[in-house]
Order: structure tokens, then sequence, then C-alpha cells
């Protein structure tokens, strides 16, 4: 069986999977769960309710990739931020939770919807993984460099395999 995705009835798309490669997924979309977990909430009833959140530009350079400035002016970002971020918190977390759901072994049909959320999460844990290998363009041909007993090699085959996944699902899309 060839893992990836491929076109589905009525718009649904066909995803294929391993044993290993559904446990490396669910693993790395558990790591995205906890990574995009809610921010920090405001101490004022109301902005809580309505979600408003924490103005700061993340420390962390994984969540500011994944929760860019919307602005260069620091004043106007942190304002766009404090009223968007939770939003877009909960929108990752639950495109995660639907590849968590829906990731199995042998072969199932996604929703349109479903195949959505599934190009959203997996471009979230590439680039989450791409700012903690520090990929450039030149990783094809870095991995084809990389020696196998090199303690990145893992890491960066992943990676590799994550940008097959969602190449084969874009064009499942298409």
């Amino acid at each position: 069986m060839s893992s990836g995705f491929s076109k589905g009835k009525k718009g649904g798309v066909l995803a294929e999977f391993e044993a290993a490669e559904v446990s490396l997924l669910r693993s790395l979309v558990s790591m995205m769960l906890g990574l995009v977990s809610p921010g920090e909430t405001s101490d004022d009833p109301l902005e809580r309710a309505l979600g408003i959140g924490d103005a700061a530009v993340p420390s962390d350079p994984v969540l500011a990739r994944l929760f860019p400035s919307a602005y260069e002016d620091e004043g106007e970002a942190a304002e766009f931020r404090r009223y968007t971020e939770a939003t877009l918190r909960d929108g990752k977390r639950a495109d995660a939770q639907t590849v968590f759901d829906t990731a199995t072994s042998g072969r199932a049909e996604l929703t349109p919807e479903q195949a959505q959320a599934w190009l959203r999460a997996l471009n979230d844990i590439r680039l989450t993984l791409g700012i903690k290998l520090d990929v450039t363009e030149e990783v094809h041909d870095e991995i084809a460099l990389m020696s196998e007993d090199d303690p990145r090699y893992p890491a960066f085959v992943t990676y590799d395999w994550l940008t097959y996944l969602q190449d084969s699902l874009v064009r499942a899309l298409w």
C-alpha cells in the first residue's frame, strides 16, 4: 500500500496509511495540540468571555511563525493579535483534532471539509518542524548528503514525508 491521498467520491479524498505512519501522524498532531493550546487570557472576565487574549508576540519562534504579526507597526500588530489569536488557536486545534480523529491505518474516505482540515494541519506541522530543524530551500540536497547515522536524519526524513503528503493531498483536492 502506498501512503498518501487520492481523489475520492463526491469531492472527498481517499487517505491510505500504514499503522506506523498513523502512529507518527498522531504523535505529531498531539504535539501540535499541545503547542496551540489556549494562550494567555485577560484577567478581565468580559475579555475572557469574548476570547480577547494577550497582545504579546510569542517568544517561541515556532509560535511566532504559526501566529505571525499582521502589521509591521507593533501597536497595530498587538491590537490585531489581541482580538484574533484565540480564534486562530481554536482553528488550528480543530484542524489538528480532525487529523487525530480521522487518521487510520488502511484506507479511509475524508469529506471535503476534513481534507481541508488535514491540509491546514499538515501545513502547521511542517512549519513547526521546519522551524525546529532550520529548514532551508536546499532541504532535499541536505537530506541527500546526510548520513543515516546523523541524529537529525529521522526528523528531516519526516519533514520530507510530510511534504509529500501535503503535495498528494493538494493534488487529490485539485
